[in-house]
């Protein structure tokens, strides 16, 4: 079915997205997970293209476009090419509106720019060795010291953690509030007190920086207070339906993709003396997976419309996230099986995306949660 959501101007940024892909990304992309870690270069590369703050105010840089269907055509462009360890989704969609949204005039002048060019690599850090989706667990505190807050804690799991200049960290401003005694404080490279731990070993997305951050007794500037004081659990709630969004998007043209790669080996690919393409099973397996990813395209496509239009809610895109990343878990081990000995070998696509997709299910909220979430509407 021929999608009716992007226009022609979308379609030639789809073009640009890959011209880029294929000249500052593929010809690298072996060593950076070699070194578990992307260049530098590949940010500033990207700032040069215009790919970085779509969304922020042509004064600061950016690209002075909110409409998300370009976010939406960045994210499928960088699955299909296999990209995540430049994680330009993140840095755009999940981080880029706490600072486009939240941001005083001043702060907004002290850091958009360098976010826009690639000068700024950002992260938010939520996740905690104790704390996962369960925001009242977060214990890492910020005490009010007059002129300052003194940041004390730890965070995991934290994408870009290496590399990231800009960290967003959630930490409790009032011990007795929980969930609703959160803010939001901006920890900047070289504040005395931070440091990362390991690159974190993780079985996929080997190039995505992934680390642990510390901070012992951080004198976080009052300036750096980002968004309401306390005000954290409702500045994410605010941002959730597009990070999960997000994710879903990836999620489903990383599920197309392989569907259609193993639409071409089992044609090539022959068993008994005939392509495994004449086997009813294979068959049957291939018309199941084109008819579920043609049916998720077309809700997600509508919650991309409906995003757009700002109504979007926490209920429809968790089902998104949900249903998505889910099939993508689900399409990966079938394409996989269907390539049999070779589906097992990190040199086929397959295996790679096997093992670099299977974060999805988790991080932006996992599968259970995101039920939850969407049971929880229904039945109260």
């Amino acid at each position: 079915m021929k999608r009716q959501i992007f226009s022609p101007d979308h379609e030639a940024f789809r073009e640009t997205v890959r011209a880029f892909l294929a000249r500052e990304v593929a010809p690298h992309y072996a060593r950076w997970e070699e070194d578990g870690i992307v260049s530098r270069d590949a940010w500033l590369a990207a700032g040069r293209q215009g790919l970085l703050g779509l969304a922020v105010p042509e004064e600061y840089g950016g690209g002075g476009d909110p409409d998300f269907r370009y976010s939406a055509v960045l994210a499928e462009e960088f699955t299909r090419a296999g990209a995540a360890g430049l994680a330009v989704p993140l840095h755009n969609d999940m981080v880029g509106p706490y600072l486009a949204k939240l941001s005083t005039d001043e702060q907004k002048r002290r850091w958009l720019p360098g976010f826009c060019s690639g000068e700024i690599v950002s992260a938010i850090a939520m996740t905690e060795p104790g704390a996962g989706s369960d925001l009242q667990g977060i214990r890492t505190t910020a005490e009010d010291r007059g002129d300052h807050w003194l940041l004390n804690g730890s965070k995991t799991f934290i994408s870009n953690g290496i590399l990231a200049d800009l960290v967003v960290v959630v930490a409790k401003t009032t011990p007795e509030g929980g969930a609703k005694g959160l803010s939001l404080l901006v920890v900047e490279r070289g504040m005395p007190g931070f440091e990362r731990g390991r690159n974190l070993d993780k079985i996929g997305q080997k190039a995505q920086d992934t680390a642990e951050l510390f901070f012992r007794d951080v004198r976080v500037p009052k300036e750096n207070l980002l968004g309401e004081l306390d005000g954290a659990f409702l500045h994410l709630m605010g941002n959730l339906p597009q990070e999960r969004l997000s994710i879903a998007v990836s999620a489903i043209a990383a599920a197309e993709h392989l569907l259609e790669a193993t639409t071409r080996y089992v044609k090539e690919r022959e068993a008994f003396g005939r392509p495994l393409a004449k086997l009813q099973h294979v068959r049957f397996e291939i018309a199941e997976m084109a008819t579920e990813c043609a049916v998720t395209r077309a809700f997600l496509d509508r919650c991309i419309t409906d995003h757009d239009r700002g109504e979007l809610d926490a209920v429809h895109a968790s089902m998104a996230k949900w249903w998505a990343t889910e099939l993508q878990k689900r399409v990966a081990d079938r394409c996989l099986q269907l390539h049999g000995g070779y589906g097992y070998m990190t040199e086929f696509p397959v295996a790679k995306a096997f093992t670099d997709g299977r974060i999805q299910t988790i991080y932006g909220g996992t599968t259970e949660i995101m039920k939850e979430i969407i049971g929880r509407s229904l039945l109260s």
